[in-house]
């Protein structure tokens, strides 16, 4: 191919076209290639020599990427991929069908920060010189055949934030050694053959924060009190081992637990009141263990959305509120259990039968013993009164159960007072948003669609589709949607979500000159409240790309989609533009359709009508970071032509950072008892925000490929609070918040 002799060429970028057939190209000449992306593609002969190309590009002694992953590459593991340069930072092989053995000499490439081999026919065991990759980050062995011990050298990879060893053959015992994976935040055992008990070290992790997965293993023992320390894990699963003993009390210490899957088990003893700490779960799985006595009532207060206790030896009386009253959401099916909603078709519980024989004893033994009229009159008095807090209660359930669950244009009218311009929150181009107190109390934010606007329907369908399935805790929370009419006859849609106290970020940012309380609010939004931020909303776009069922591009990333709770962390809300990641690699779909966002903060890429992509949802985040740092709007009217506000930020770094900064930021006091100590609290400020700004504008960059990727992120934004709140030995320091 004529393509071999662009020996000047740096950057070869063929992703996701419909390249096929076996790749002859001779590499050796390009002295300069920094970059081959060729991911995506129908590459692959299946020839003896399928994997030759790779030889030749061990002269390319400057590559730092290489990716060839999803193809058709068949054959085996190619060992000449030791000998590509030491440069190289990320080495993309998944999705093809490579077998053999994984060389020891991978070892040789000591810049490697990703290394993914999924998803292939790899075999045998995971050399141990793999834990001589000082730098790496995330490590893909998932979807294998891999076998033998999970070798101890992975605990010398300190700088290991995912590992992925899933859905392979792997056996032995969980090394303790992983405890030195300090910054890890996802860690996936799943569907191995691992065996022994869960080592304590494991959760002394303090990272760990969105997944910890040991399911589908022989692992026994009990889960060790350690867990607690866990404090900021989203999910933990340890379903279909052959684990015993008891819940520890200490989950509840686990405060951010979303997902708890514990089924398949030899769990016993009662369901443990430790869990009604979980005020954030979501999804529960107790099933197929041995967990007896009865259902506990604090259950039904919970956030739950799934909820499994079949196949234990549970009894007594099923719950009626909360999650128990939607029987699609939960599974029960023990042989003592009663009671509960008529779906769910259980017996009757005995209770009232015996309160039927005890009244009727009494009521012999007054008529005996006493006046027939006085025993009566009581019987009766008693009666009624039961009969009167049964039905109160019936009806409290059903109006909260109608409420959460089942919304009309009616009672959305009278929660937000006739849509009050006094209970007016926000307004966007397809809706506006009023605050409303449902009947039984609970205040909740209603997003009004204005179906007057061409898109607004299809808005909202996007936005109910993509929040369906999708929570974190970053995410903003939807109770439930209304599709209905109004009185005059007119279509009605509308959206029920959580209420935020602290309402947007864009308020905080930029608060209404006449509105002395929203002035107050930008003075109290400190440095420290802001890179919180940045790194809830960046953590919200990570879990979005890459750890949905079907990833989600968002698509508006901007201060006035992200709302703040009582304690300020941030939720990404506003949904109405999101796009899902396989429609819009459908090949079909024309780049023109579609959504492109906010101005300002859309990706320049789609204004010359390429179509959204997780890099476009970056570059917006980053447009945002610049923007919280500076309190700039990047429709700013100093911004004209080619001066935006990338370009404002960029030409301060590093030594003129300062200049561009909020000036609250720079006036932030920072209390010490020691004049030195203050300065040091000073400099440390400065160095954070100069990593602020650098990370925004490396992912506001035009070109969409050379964007920050956006776990890399989330990992450097964590390094920057770190560095905020690094204490000084033998002084007494304190943030002002």
């Amino acid at each position: 191919m004529s393509i071999s002799n662009a020996s000047k060429l740096g950057f070869l970028d063929m992703i996701g076209n419909k390249l096929t057939g076996k790749l002859s190209v001779d590499f050796g000449g390009m002295q300069q290639l920094l970059k081959l992306f060729l991911s995506e593609n129908y590459l692959g002969s299946g020839e003896v020599d399928e994997m030759n190309f790779i030889n030749s590009l061990a002269n390319c002694s400057n590559l730092v990427s290489l990716s060839i992953g999803a193809n058709q590459f068949r054959g085996v593991f190619p060992h000449s991929i030791a000998n590509l340069s030491t440069k190289l930072e990320q080495l993309f092989l998944g999705q093809n069908q490579l077998y053999g053995s994984i060389s020891p000499g991978i070892a040789n490439l000591v810049s490697l920060s990703l290394l993914d081999l999924g998803q292939n026919q790899f075999t045998g065991p995971i050399p141990r010189e793999i834990g001589e990759l000082q730098k790496l980050h995330m490590l893909i062995f998932y979807d294998n055949q891999l076998s033998g011990e999970i070798p101890s050298s992975l605990g010398n990879l300190s700088l290991m934030e995912r590992l992925y060893l899933q859905n392979n053959e792997l056996s032995g015992v969980i090394p303790s050694s992983i405890e030195n994976l300090k910054q890890l935040s996802i860690l996936n055992f799943s569907h191995n053959d691992l065996s022994g008990t869960i080592p304590k070290q494991l959760f002394n992790i303090p990272h760990l924060s969105i997944s910890l997965n040991l399911a589908q293993n022989h692992l026994v023992g009990s889960i060790p009190p350690d867990i607690g320390n866990l404090k900021v894990l989203t999910e933990f699963d340890v379903s279909g081992n052959n684990l015993s003993g008891e819940i520890p009390n200490e989950i509840r210490l686990c405060s951010s637990i979303e997902n708890l899957y514990m089924e398949g088990n030899f769990f016993h003893g009662s369901i443990p009141p430790s869990l009604s700490s979980l005020r954030g779960i979501r999804q529960l799985d107790l099933s197929r263990n041995n967990f007896s006595g009865e259902i506990p009532k604090f259950l039904g207060t919970l956030p739950l959305e799934k909820l499994n206790l079949s196949f234990n030896d549970l009894e007594g009386e099923v719950p009626m509120k909360g999650i128990f009253t939607n029987a699609s959401a939960i599974s029960v099916v023990n042989n003592r259990l009663c009671g509960g909603i008529a779906k769910l078709h259980l017996p009757r519980c005995p209770n009232n039968d015996s309160k039927k024989d005890k009244i009727s004893s009494i009521f012999k033994i007054l008529i005996s013993t006493a006046s027939a009229v006085l025993g009566l009159t009581i019987i009766t008095f008693f009666i009624f009164c039961c009969l009167k807090k049964r039905r109160e209660k019936q009806a409290y359930e059903s109006i909260l159960e109608k409420s959460l669950l089942k919304v009309s244009y009616e009672m959305l009218l009278k929660a937000t007072d006739g849509f009050s311009p006094t209970h007016l929150i926000g307004q966007g181009s397809f809706s506006s948003v009023y605050k409303g107190i449902l009947d039984h109390g609970a205040m909740v934010a209603v997003k009004v669609l204005n179906l007057q606007f061409q898109g607004a329907s299809k808005s909202f369908m996007a936005e109910c589709k993509a929040l369906r399935n999708i929570r974190h805790r970053n995410l903003i929370r939807v109770i439930t949607s209304c599709s209905s009419i109004d009185f005059q006859g007119n279509d009605f849609k509308a959206i029920v979500y959580e209420f935020l106290e602290n309402g947007s970020l864009e308020k905080w940012l930029h608060p209404a000159l006449d509105s002395e309380e929203e002035q107050n609010k930008i003075q109290s939004l400190t440095i420290l409240q802001r890179i919180s931020i940045a790194i809830d909303v960046a953590s919200a776009v990570e879990y979005l790309h890459d750890h949905c069922q079907e990833p989600v591009l968002h698509c508006d990333l901007k201060p006035s989609n992200i709302l703040l709770d009582s304690d300020m962390t941030a939720r990404v809300g506003d949904f109405g533009l999101a796009r899902f990641v396989s429609k819009v690699s459908n090949p079909n779909q024309s780049s023109s359709v579609g959504v492109k966002g906010t101005i300002g903060y859309a990706a320049p890429e789609y204004g010359l009508g390429n179509d959204v992509s997780k890099n476009g949802d970056v570059y917006s985040f980053g447009i945002l970071l610049l923007e919280m740092v500076t309190r700039k709007k990047p429709t700013d009217a100093m911004f004209e032509g080619d001066f935006n506000l990338h370009s404002f930020a960029k030409m301060t770094l590093p030594d003129r950072v300062m200049e561009i900064v909020d000036p609250m930021l720079i006036n932030e006091e920072m209390v010490a008892n020691n004049h030195r100590i203050r300065q040091a609290l000073n400099r440390n400020r400065e160095e954070c925000l100069i990593s602020m700004v650098r990370i925004g504008v490396a992912c506001s960059v035009e070109s969409p490929q050379d964007r920050m990727n956006i776990s890399r992120v989330v990992h450097e934004l964590q390094s920057v609070k770190k560095i905020l709140l690094q204490p000084t030995t033998g002084f007494n320091v304190q943030r002002r918040q």
